[in-house]
This record gives C-alpha cells, structure tokens and sequence, in this order.
C-alpha cells in the first residue's frame, strides 16, 4: 500500500476522557484502526475500529464521567457536536429530554496526505465532484485533502486555486478560529448553525471570489438548491452526501437534484413504440448539479461515473450504466478498470413506470466501446424537458437532413437543432441517415459500422468532443451557416448588458429570459464582473437569471 503522511493528535483526544477509558484504549494497541470511543450512561464503554468493535472496561460510565468530558472540551454547538482546538477530533452529544448529556461519541479525525492521489487527476480537471459513501469510509477525509492540495497548487502541471471551505461543523478545518494545517492554503468560512449552511455557501461566492468550494454533507433542499447556483457560476464545487451509490441518491427525494431529479414523462404513441416501452417513463428533470460521481466504497476502492447525466439516463432506461473502477492492489499499484452493470441498478420501480429499453439495447459490456474523456462534457438536457420548450420555428429556406449520431446522445444533437432552428432530424437507422457524426474517441477505434457508412461513400462529421460548442459548430458547417446567423449567444448576451445597465442605474432587479445551462453560466460571470449579484430560479428548461443590487 502506498505510505500515507497522518496526523491524528491522539493523545490530545485521550487526555479529555476519563483515565480508565484512555489507559483501556492504549492496552488495546490498535490506534492506527480507531474510528470513535462511545461512551453511554450506564453502558459499558466501547471502542470501535475500522474491523471490529472493542469493549473498554466491565466498569458501565458514569455521570462523573461523561460530565468530565464535557467540562474538558467546553460549549456544543447548536448541532450538539464540539471540537478541541487545533485538531479534527469531534465529540457528538446524546441529550435527555431536560437536556443533560447522557451520551458521547468520540470521532478520531485525521489528517491523511495523500489519499486523493487515487482520483487526483480528476479533482485536478476543474469539474464538479460528488463523493458519496457511508459514514466513516473516509469522504471527509479525501475532501480535506482535495482542499489543500488545490489550494497549495500540488496537483502536477496545475497551479493553486482560490479554495474555500464551507465548514459546518468545523469537522474539515478543525476546531478553533483558525484552520487546521490539514487545508493548507485553503480558507474556511464557518458556519453559525446548521440550517444556514446554504446561506453561507451563497456569501462563499458573492464576497470572496473563489474558484473552489468544498462542503461536507450536503443534506438539506436549501443546501441542494444553492450548489445548483454555485455550480452554474462556473465555480468548481466539490462535495459530500450519505449514500452508497447513485441509485441511492436518485430514490432520496431531497438530493435527487444533485444528479438532475426525476421526475414522470407521458410519451407520445409514436415516441413510445420508438423506444419500445409504455407511454408513462421516469426521465431525468434537469442537467445534474455535478460533472462527476465517485462512490468511496472503501478507502482505497471507489466507483467512478464520469458523465452522471448519461449513468442516469442510462439507469432509468434500464440501459448499462459505465463505470470506472480504481482500487489499489495487494502490491499498493493502482488499478483502472471500466466496467459495466449489465443489468440497470434501480431495484423495485417498475410500478412507477420507469422506462425499460429494448432487449436489443442491452448489449453485453465487451461489446460496447470504453469512453474516453478528453475535455468536460456539457450537461445532456432530456427529450422529454425539450418537448416543454417553447417551439422555435426552423428556418425555411434550409432542407432538413438526417443525420446519424454514433456515441453521442440523441438529446445533444436534438436541443442543438433546435436552439439553432436548423432542420436537423436525428435517426436511429444508418440506412436511413444522410451523413454520420461521431467523436474522435469512437472514431479513431474503426467501428464497424463507421467503416461500413466510409465504404457506401456517407459523409461521416468527427468532432473532438461532445459540448455544445462543438455541435453547434458542426451543424453551422453543414447548414452553411454565417457566423452571424449561428451565433446562439447574441441575444442572450445583449439581454444580460442591458440588464446590467438597468440595475445599475436605479432598478432593484431585473429577470432574465429563460436559457440552457451553459449559457446562464456566461450570464453568471458578466453579472460577476459588473459587481452585482445574480441567482438562478425556476426548473429546466425555464430556468433563468435574477440580477439584484448588492
């Protein structure tokens, strides 16, 4: 295994507890193990490690002694959690119904350099990152170092960023006013209570001009709401929530948003005999909060999902979902495997219509090529939220073409089509397309079917990514569209000037029109730069931009 620099402060943590509970927890020799000492009125106390769980003493605790604790460690918050100064221990109190404390958990916390080098490549790329696992497996502690590591400018070939941490408990900055040297250069914002975490998420960015934020836990709607605002500000935003794995998180009803949502479509007949399923399906509602999923499922063993909107579109069209699998071996070598889940993940929802794809669609995962990502993937936007859009009219004098899309989602092309008011139709049969467009990753592996389509003389479009602007910049030169009439900015920039220009001068607020995620991001950073404060509202697609005075 790889050697990993630690700082737990132990010994700071073992002089607040009672001496036969300390003496108890050094006979047992295993501090390199420790996750938490309890200590319960009238129980016995108890230790518990990463593989077992230890009983201290046949002496139950007493009063006297969980009151010396808390004389020790001094004032709970407001969330009954208190930490030691300059450490990362945190002791949580059990009260009564009159509000004495009954019960204590110990929490080690510990400072591990190096443990993101298993997924700093990513943490490195600037995009949003979701990291979620059961309690103690280790998120706080990969967070705390994601922070330092930005902010100190270690990841190889990428100079340090602003870096703030929003810390709600002082769990990853540590206790005291001023932070543990676990975060080095990161800056920490604490928070007063709990429920106003989204609150100082919101002030993180307006006053304090970062390019990374870094919470913990995020658990309540609020909290959900204002990482959908940081995120489309085009700040990284790197996180924690409780959870096992994305199926988890889509059926939590509060966080489902971090991934985009659910929510019930009804399909046409004919869009529904398409896809070879029943009328009423579950899509994914919005572009997901985050760019990438990493589920810890233990400290050296995660599963990786690079692009969370096509592993939920795929998880809700009982599609294969793509993973990534990275764990270190016996010989502490890391080791990257794509897989697959041939069967969809979602467990005990077919009574609420989720859409079942074709048999022919589930195909086995050594046919399916890998995906490789070299640049970051725009957020998909569902067919079913691009049938609420408000209709644009195509452009007359332009005859539709058919085009072929392989290994790129059909809802891309589509909403493109559609925001350029092109004639574009997307088929799902080769032989009925006019030409064929890829990315360079399908293309460059010679599929069969890209080398047949070359053979029978079809146009094939390789793009070196799937974002917006590369799309758009292939049905500008297949239409044969000017510069100026494929611009799908202009209007939306001109509003935002003039906006701006308005509240400037006297307007307490000003809505904008409603626009696709990438470009409400554009907007975001005009309002950054002009001073003001802007925040989005509404669901997609009528999400849209609020200017404000400060």
């Amino acid at each position: 295994m790889p050697h990993h620099n630690i700082t737990d402060n132990l010994d700071i943590l073992f002089e607040v507890l009672p001496q036969h509970v300390a003496e108890a927890v050094h006979a047992a020799n295993q501090n390199e193990n420790l996750l938490e000492i309890v200590l319960d009125l009238g129980r016995k106390p108890e230790a518990r490690y990463t593989d077992r769980e230890l009983t201290l003493s046949d002496q139950e605790v007493t009063q006297s002694d969980l009151d010396l604790v808390v004389a020790r460690i001094g004032e709970f918050d407001a969330d009954n959690r208190a930490g030691m100064e300059r450490t990362l221990h945190r002791i949580s109190a059990i009260r009564n119904r009159r509000g004495h404390v009954v019960g204590l958990t110990c929490r080690v916390g510990r400072a591990v350099y190096g443990t993101i080098d298993i997924i700093e490549d990513i943490v490195a790329t600037g995009k949003g990152i979701l990291m979620l696992g059961r309690p103690g497996v280790g998120k706080t502690t990969m967070l705390r170092e994601a922070a330092r590591v930005l902010a100190e400018g270690n990841a190889p070939g990428h100079p340090r960023k602003r870096v703030v941490i929003v810390d709600t408990s002082n769990e990853i900055g540590g206790d005291g006013d001023i932070p543990h040297p676990a975060v080095g250069r990161a800056r920490r914002m604490q928070v007063r209570q709990p429920n106003l975490q989204h609150e100082v998420m919101i002030e993180a960015v307006e006053n304090h001009n970062p390019e990374v934020i870094v919470i913990d836990e995020i658990g309540r709607e609020l909290e959900a709401e204002a990482a959908r605002t940081i995120a489309e500000r085009g700040v990284q935003l790197i996180g924690t929530a409780h959870g096992n794995s994305l199926d988890n998180l889509l059926l939590n009803p509060t966080l489902s948003d971090l991934v985009g949502g659910i929510e019930s479509v009804t399909l046409s007949d004919e869009e529904a005999r398409r896809r070879g399923t029943q009328k009423t399906v579950l899509e994914r509602r919005a572009p997901p909060t985050f760019d990438v999923l990493i589920e810890i499922q233990e400290r050296e063993r995660l599963i990786i999902h690079h692009d969370i909107a096509m592993s939920v579109d795929n998880l809700l069209r009982g599609r294969s979902v793509e993973t990534e699998l990275r764990y270190r071996d016996e010989s502490g070598a890391l080791q990257r495997i794509m897989q697959q889940s041939v069967e969809p993940t979602t467990r005990g929802k077919k009574d609420r219509g989720r859409d079942l794809a074709p048999e022919r669609e589930r195909r086995p995962a050594s046919r399916r090529q890998p995906i490789e990502l070299e640049e970051e993937p725009e957020a998909e936007i569902p067919i079913s939220e691009l049938a609420m859009m408000p209709p644009r009219t195509p452009r007359g004098s332009l005859k539709t073409i058919k085009a072929y899309g392989y290994g790129l989602a059909r809802g891309k092309l589509e909403e493109a089509a559609q925001r350029l008011r092109l004639p574009l139709t997307v088929v799902s049969d080769l032989d009925e397309a006019d030409l064929v467009v890829t990315v360079k990753n399908y293309y460059r592996k010679r599929p069969k079917m890209i080398s047949d389509a070359e053979k029978g003389g079809m146009p094939i479009y390789v793009l070196r990514s799937s974002t917006a602007m590369q799309i758009d910049n292939f049905l500008t030169d297949v239409f044969g569209l000017t510069s100026e009439e494929a611009d799908p900015y202009s209007v939306a920039m001109r509003d935002v000037q003039e906006a701006i220009t308005r509240v400037s001068t006297g307007t307490r607020s000003v809505d904008l029109t409603p626009q696709p995620p990438h470009i409400r991001r554009m907007q975001h950073e005009l309002i950054r730069e002009a001073r003001l404060i802007s925040h989005s509202y509404g669901r997609e697609p009528y999400r849209r931009v609020r200017i404000f005075r400060e």
